[in-house]
């Protein structure tokens, strides 16, 4: 992916919290930053503040992070089924551009206010706007257990 592919782009400041036991940014902080800015980009495009992640493909990590350094998320939307929306990442480090890690396909699922699957109605990934949600669902009930 090229930087002009990127769609949505978000930056992190890696701080002494998000290092592991070896100095450098801790995978799990990363991929939690990714799914919640995926997350973020999903509401938008679905129009919908319920859209949970389903899966994620391979995860690359190319070269790590270190405290001071800023980093650059992107994410890209690149196809609509008739649940979900696919879409694939890329983190770099801001100043030095070197690519950290790649995730080729990350898939969201659009739910129903009972939280079932449920067709959003989209067809085709559109930057002109955004498709913010315009209504509150109510909470998902709670499962019994």
């Amino acid at each position: 992916m090229e930087p002009n592919d990127i769609t949505f782009r978000t930056r992190k400041w890696v701080k002494p919290e998000d290092l592991n036991a070896n100095g450098t940014l801790f995978g799990g902080s990363l991929l939690r930053w990714i799914d919640e800015e995926a997350a973020i980009y999903a509401i938008v495009q679905l129009g919908n503040q319920r859209a949970v992640t389903k899966y994620m493909s391979e995860i690359n990590f190319v070269s790590s992070a270190e405290q001071g350094d800023i980093i650059e998320m992107g994410l890209t939307a690149t196809h609509f089924g008739r649940t979900s929306l696919t879409m694939r990442a890329q983190v770099r480090n801001m100043i030095t551009r070197d690519l950290i890690l790649s995730i080729d396909k990350i898939v969201f699922v659009n739910l129903d206010k009972d939280g079932v699957p449920a067709p959003h109605g989209f067809t085709e990934i559109t930057y002109d706007r955004d498709r913010i949600p315009t209504t509150v669902l109510p909470r998902i009930r709670e499962r019994e257990a």
